[in-house]
């Protein structure tokens, strides 16, 4: 794989600045903050919602954690694996579609809400403990692509659903309603590539996405709650608990041979990430050895402690 070109991305030290000027990886497009999306105008929004809600754990000493993107292949598993833990967790969900919630079993526990709208997430982050983030535009393939003539496909995102709205606009609502609300962590889960404005992530359907990945990403570490952020090497729908986990930083996985990882062990990791202090307040780039290499990861404060990076 060819040599990327790592971009300096340097966290503000300021919380109080959430129109964060994140260095090159922003210069190359136009990122303009409207009054509707202004940080004040969320917050005074988030005010108005502001619950009294319990942060700490309950009497049973269970931890309420709220999962959003709970409908996706990497969601369902994370919001499957907290309701097996009944014994640690009150699980909940939040999907965009009644029929998404339909399709994951049509629990109480799973709310229907739209990121990009402020108060329709309100009641489902209300009263949590902890938020696992897992909300990411989808594109979509243009139709009429014949693999037989070659060329590459061409791909766009719906109306609504650009990665500006979703992974920034989206992302930066659920921040903001966590941090009314009083919640105690923030696992955060994106994508490898971020340091590379070249990145062919970025030009799917003219999304930059991993650009709005990243301004949510710093508006998080600026937003004073305890965050977690993993950014998850190429995914694949393997069998968990089976392999080596690796982390890195600043995409340096992304030139070696081990730059995948298994949905179920992105979803293990998001959780562990609750349990333990070494995962707090850290930034990391996730992925795996090949099955059958190395020893699989049983021990995730050790992970966890590996780890040094904020951003």
């Amino acid at each position: 794989m060819a040599a990327m070109t790592r971009v300096p991305f340097t966290p503000s030290s300021s919380t109080a600045n959430h129109n964060v000027n994140v260095c090159c990886l922003v210069n190359r497009i136009n990122i303009s903050t409207t009054p509707q999306f202004s940080s004040s105008f969320a917050f005074n929004r988030a005010k108005r919602f502001r619950r009294i809600s319990v942060v700490a754990m309950s009497d049973s000493g269970k931890s309420t954690v709220l999962v959003t993107g709970a409908g996706g292949r990497t969601g369902q598993i994370v919001y499957k694996k907290l309701k097996e833990r009944t014994d640690q967790y009150t699980a909940r969900g939040l999907v965009r579609t009644q029929e998404s919630k339909e399709k994951i079993g049509g629990e109480d526990d799973v709310y229907v809400g739209d990121i990009t709208n402020f108060e329709s997430i309100v009641s489902a982050i209300d009263g949590i403990d902890a938020l696992i983030i897992l909300t990411s535009a989808v594109p979509k393939m243009k139709p009429g692509f014949d693999p037989t003539k070659g060329g590459r496909p061409e791909f766009y995102f719906e109306d609504g659903a650009f990665p500006e709205q979703v992974d920034w606009i989206g992302q930066k609502n659920q921040i903001d309603a966590a941090k009314a609300a009083g919640v105690k962590q923030i696992v955060l889960i994106g994508s490898m590539g971020g340091t590379n404005l070249d990145n062919p992530l970025n030009s799917l359907g003219n999304g930059n996405i991993l650009v709005w990945k990243r301004k949510a990403e710093q508006y998080l570490v600026d937003s004073g709650i305890p965050y977690t952020i993993i950014r998850a090497g190429g995914l694949q729908d393997k069998d968990g608990g089976i392999r080596e986990l690796l982390v890195g930083k600043d995409d340096e996985l992304l030139q070696t041979e081990t730059r995948t990882i298994a949905r179920a062990d992105v979803a293990e990791v998001s959780i562990q990430a609750l349990n333990f202090e070494e995962a707090k307040y850290k930034a990391f780039d996730l992925a795996s050895k090949p099955e059958g290499t190395g020893t699989p990861t049983k021990d995730f404060k050790a992970l966890f402690s590996q780890i040094t990076a904020r951003f």
